[in-house]
């Protein structure tokens, strides 16, 4: 009896980290619908953030959207990179936003040019998973897949109109989503003291 016990739970689990990989693989992670990028476009503020390997913005993050007559987004975005280990500077970054397919606006590719040498250029995915356009958006990329089809390295941060930061009914709202895209408990809180 108990191994037939032992085998059932041994199935149970087995079934439920299928399920739970499944929902984390990066192509079945669920965006924003119909995102009007229009609404989109404006400052915001990162207020909480979970990062990706490597160099990445500490602290103070903002990022300005605009878009163009043509359709195309911009954004400047700011932060403070702490290099060397030590070292806290602001940088400023700029990018290109494309979405590939018109069907799925909230699925961009991102290019982006750091302002000055010590940053790094290039592009990454840039999702949209949520936003209300007026309080908040919680936005998604992943830089590299497992096997399974989930992320090795990926990153999200967590968006404000004020840098202040939101309401409870909103914090339940961007933990729920964090579960959606694999990285509840992963995130860390931005510091917004105006530095840059």
């Amino acid at each position: 009896m108990k191994y037939f016990i032992h085998l059932l739970l041994l199935v149970l689990l087995t079934i439920y980290e299928q399920c739970n990989a499944q929902s984390c693989v990066v192509d079945n992670i669920p965006v924003k619908e119909n995102l009007d990028l229009k609404r989109y476009a404006g400052k915001w503020y990162g207020i909480g953030k979970k990062d990706p390997e490597g160099l990445f913005l500490q602290d103070n993050i903002s990022a300005d959207y605009t878009v163009e007559e043509d359709g195309t987004m911009i954004a400047s975005s700011k932060g403070r990179v702490k290099l060397f280990g030590f070292w806290l500077i602001c940088a400023e970054m700029a990018a290109q936003y494309t979405v590939p397919d018109p069907s799925i606006p909230a699925k961009m590719y991102m290019t982006y040019q750091g302002l000055a040498s010590y940053l790094s250029s290039g592009g990454d995915n840039y999702w949209v998973i949520d936003t209300d356009y007026d309080n908040y958006a919680i936005t998604y990329a992943c830089r590299s897949l497992n096997g399974d089809g989930t992320c090795n390295d990926g990153y999200s941060i967590v968006f404000s109109r004020n840098p202040r930061g939101f309401s409870q009914a909103i914090m339940r709202i961007i933990r729920q989503k964090q579960e959606e895209i694999c990285m509840s408990g992963q995130f860390q809180s931005v510091l917004q003291s105006g530095a840059c």
